[in-house]
């Protein structure tokens, strides 16, 4: 009367299985058919790179999306499912690098940046089909045959259009902002960027006494951290700058010096650079790349 059931599950099997009649039914495009007309809900994914394999925490990040798309596809919405690659930035010119065998922007140039990016286009979608086996097997459900790729004209173009729209708006706004920056690749880095290679080196720090004309034992101190830019120096005493006498220099001795890194010394009185001399002390910067 009853079709006996099996007390020895396998799972990967029953998985299958059910990803076969979703294929073979077409069942995710028939989810959203049957919902045409009815109030939208968009998600364009936060694209990720396939340059690279998929990873454990890609998958993470992908079921929790599927989960948010199909509660919405539940309650009734026509859920928009977007797939995106993203083709820009620092992790694919650092592979094709690495496969050149070259470091760095001088590098780069040398060997032609239009080869270069050409590589770099031919590199952002190696593991592609990796990243649909993967996100077929675990049920997300998003439409991959059309997605939105960052290195078309028809996106660029379209972020140049947004931001055109926000400066006609009154929504943009020339600031500065302190952000890392990498020598080697002679560019700022983002916190992601940053976190993929982090380093602590030590770098030189000068503290630079320039007598003052006319007044014996009297000096600017002055402290760098770029100590091959000291012979470019030019001028301290400029008509913006503000300087104020805090003590003598003969009485601190070197070792307050070297232990003083918020000393303050300033004078008002008209300065000159006939001659100077330097304590070097080692500081701590962090270094990436």
């Amino acid at each position: 009367m009853f079709r006996e059931v099996s007390t020895k599950l396998d799972f990967p099997k029953i998985e299958e299985s059910v990803l076969q009649f979703w294929r073979q039914n077409d069942i995710f495009r028939k989810s959203m058919r049957i919902r045409e007309g009815n109030p939208e809900f968009v998600f364009l994914e936060g694209p990720p790179t396939a340059n690279g394999r998929p990873g454990v925490h890609h998958i993470l990040s992908r079921i929790m999306k599927d989960i948010i798309c199909r509660y919405k596809t539940m309650n009734g919405y026509y859920v928009y499912r977007k797939a995106g690659w993203d083709t820009h930035g620092l992790p694919v010119e650092i592979e094709v690098e690495k496969e050149l065998g070259i470091s760095g922007k001088g590098e780069i140039e040398r060997y032609g940046i239009e080869r270069f990016v050409e590589r770099c286009k031919e590199s952002v979608f190696r593991y592609e089909k990796e990243w649909r086996r993967m996100t077929e097997r675990i049920g997300f459900w998003i439409d991959m045959d059309n997605p939105y790729i960052t290195l078309t004209n028809d996106y660029i173009e379209t972020l140049w259009w947004v931001l055109k729209k926000f400066w006609e708006a009154g929504l943009l706004y020339q600031g500065y902002k302190v952000v890392p920056y990498c020598p080697r690749c002679g560019t700022a880095l983002s916190s992601h960027e940053v976190a993929q290679g982090y380093a602590e080196v030590e770098d030189p720090s000068v503290f630079v006494k320039m007598a003052v004309r006319g007044q014996p034992d009297t000096y600017f101190l002055v402290w760098t951290t770029t100590p091959w830019t000291i012979t470019s120096w030019s001028d301290m005493t400029g008509r913006s700058i503000s300087w104020r006498k805090v003590g003598s220099l003969m009485s601190l001795g070197t070792r307050s010096l070297r232990s003083s890194g918020h000393l303050k010394v300033r004078s008002s009185s008209d300065g000159s650079m006939n001659r100077f001399s330097a304590s070097l002390e080692p500081i701590r910067r962090h270094s990436t790349w």
